[in-house]
């Protein structure tokens, strides 16, 4: 533990660009480490590109390679061999359920125990806190990050974004955009305190450089708005009123506004447009209809009321924009009639931070070879709920 701590002092302390530097030397020192090399997922999400000031490393795609085993399974993978000598083993970099990429280490076949592995996992958790904190200082870690360059639009909305998955004892959540590197309307957002979780699916009217100026005046809005403690209504109107005093109606977002009780899995939601809901509940698949409120800055002073239902142990919700659900085959069938409930009810073994980029795949595939004409999103909750004293889920009173 000593040991621990001694190189998360001296992470904290390295220059942003250097962190890799500092884990390279403790893993030499202490575990005897002939080779280190840091990987980070694309925006895609299908590549894992090495971090370097002049990458010569080529990419290594995510579903077929020994390093995707381990950013996939979030646990330790060690490359089998057929000789004796060091053995080659990949770690997850992951923050608070957030996964980043994966930290490739050879080493003598004695530091590869299981003991070995836990703590040089340790060392990962701590590289991917300081990655995080060093976005703010180098480029480094974003460069990384893309397999080929980002429209503008792009650019805006992936910095609006809190992460693509969050973890706490409550729930799991995952989000997905497409296409990743032309993205231009849709965000989501969410914040998490001791006591809630809020969650906002935004898609801005428009395309390009407008939508992604539309989206970022509606996540701010309602950021601030969240920030001043306004409830979900309150912040629905304040966003409305954002929008509509810059535009004059003449475009407008469409947003789906929840906000989840940890402690009881009572829901608070507004529906402003158009994101739709599907819940997963013991093998079943049902769309969650609200009462459709008008979309963020239509009209003038527009006011917005909360409706309420409740999730229980085990729910898992699925939020799709437009562009998911909306999307036609070939044949002229909407995804969202029956291929959105068959892709959610195939893909329910696989942990919420996987299934987006499962679904929108599926959705590809339902198109045929017809690229994306609207920017589609998804976000994926699975609720645990509280345990309590007793080891039982929380669900409160109330009905569901």
């Amino acid at each position: 533990m000593d040991r621990f701590a001694a190189v998360e002092r001296e992470l904290r302390k390295a220059a942003p660009h250097l962190l890799l530097d500092v884990v390279t030397a403790a893993l030499r020192e202490q575990y005897g480490v002939k080779s280190v090399e840091l990987r980070l997922a694309d925006y895609g999400m299908t590549t894992l590109q090495v971090v370097s000031e002049a990458p010569l490393a080529e990419p290594v795609h995510i579903h077929d390679s020994p390093q995707g085993r381990a950013f996939g399974a979030q646990e330790p993978y060690v490359e089998p061999r057929a000789t004796q000598g060091p053995v080659t083993a990949h770690l997850p970099v992951s923050v608070r359920g957030d996964r980043l990429g994966v930290l490739s280490v050879t080493a003598p076949e004695s530091s590869c125990s299981p003991a070995g592995l836990a703590e040089m996992q340790q060392l990962c958790e701590a590289l991917g806190h300081e990655i995080l904190v060093a976005e703010r200082d180098t480029d480094l870690y974003l460069l990384a990050r893309r397999a080929t360059r980002l429209t503008l639009a792009a650019e805006m909305q992936w910095q609006l974004l809190p992460g693509r998955s969050v973890a706490r004892p409550e729930f799991s959540l995952g989000a997905h955009l497409e296409p990743a590197y032309a993205i231009f309307g849709d965000n989501f957002d969410w914040s998490v305190s001791a006591h809630h979780l809020t969650l906002t699916v935004t898609n801005g009217m428009g395309k390009g450089m407008e939508a992604a100026l539309l989206t970022n005046l509606v996540v701010n809005a309602l950021r601030n708005a969240r920030r001043a403690g306004l409830d979900l209504p309150g912040q629905a109107s304040l966003a409305d009123q954002a929008v509509y005093a810059q535009h004059r109606g003449a475009l407008h977002a469409s947003v789906l506004l929840l906000r989840f009780d940890l402690a009881t899995g009572e829901v608070e939601a507004v529906d402003a447009g158009s994101p739709r809901m599907w819940r997963l509940r013991g093998g079943d698949v049902a769309a969650v209809d609200f009462d459709a409120q008008l979309p963020l800055g239509m009209f003038e002073e527009t006011e917005y009321v909360a409706e309420h239902f409740r999730v229980e142990p085990g729910d898992r919700l699925l939020i799709g924009s437009d562009g998911v659900y909306d999307s036609a085959s070939a044949a002229g069938e909407r995804y969202g009639e029956r291929a959105l409930a068959r892709s959610l009810s195939a893909h329910r073994f696989l942990p919420s931070g996987q299934v987006p980029l499962a679904v929108l795949r599926d959705l590809r595939d339902y198109r045929g070879p017809a690229p994306l004409d609207d920017d589609a999103l998804v976000a994926c909750l699975d609720w645990f709920g509280r345990q309590s004293s007793t080891g039982d889920a929380s669900t409160g009173d109330a009905s569901a």
